[in-house]
């Protein structure tokens, strides 16, 4: 079994940084990749930036691209993110995923309980 646990968020300045961090504990051999999602009220929960265990990292867009960095290593049990000039777009509450795989080669996935982001001055 294996349990996610999220740090960071709160309130952030517009034009500022949000940093996050997700660390796993359990049966972490079985995790392939983790990451961010978020999902902001009366919206669909989106991927902010993945990491897979051989380090490879996928961004949510273009926006992603340019503003998030996603980093840390699978095999320590840790992604962090961080996303620049945050903006009112960038609320809501931020998840995070682990991407996992049974023995029986089933994937399935594992969600944290969020954290909420709110941009305010």
């Amino acid at each position: 079994q294996v349990s996610l646990v999220e740090s960071g968020g709160g309130l952030v300045q517009p034009g500022g940084s949000l940093r996050l961090s997700c660390v796993a504990s359990g049966n972490t051999g079985s995790i392939y990749a983790l990451g961010w999602y978020r999902q902001a009220p009366g919206q669909v929960r989106e991927l902010v930036a993945l990491m897979s265990r051989d380090g490879r990292t996928t961004y949510g867009g273009v926006s992603m691209e340019h503003r998030a960095i996603i980093s840390g290593d699978i095999a320590d049990n840790t992604v962090h993110l961080r996303l620049n000039r945050v903006g009112p777009v960038d609320e809501g509450v931020y998840f995070c995923k682990a991407e996992l795989l049974r023995e029986s080669g089933t994937k399935y996935d594992l969600w944290g309980q969020g954290t909420q982001v709110t941009v305010s001055s």
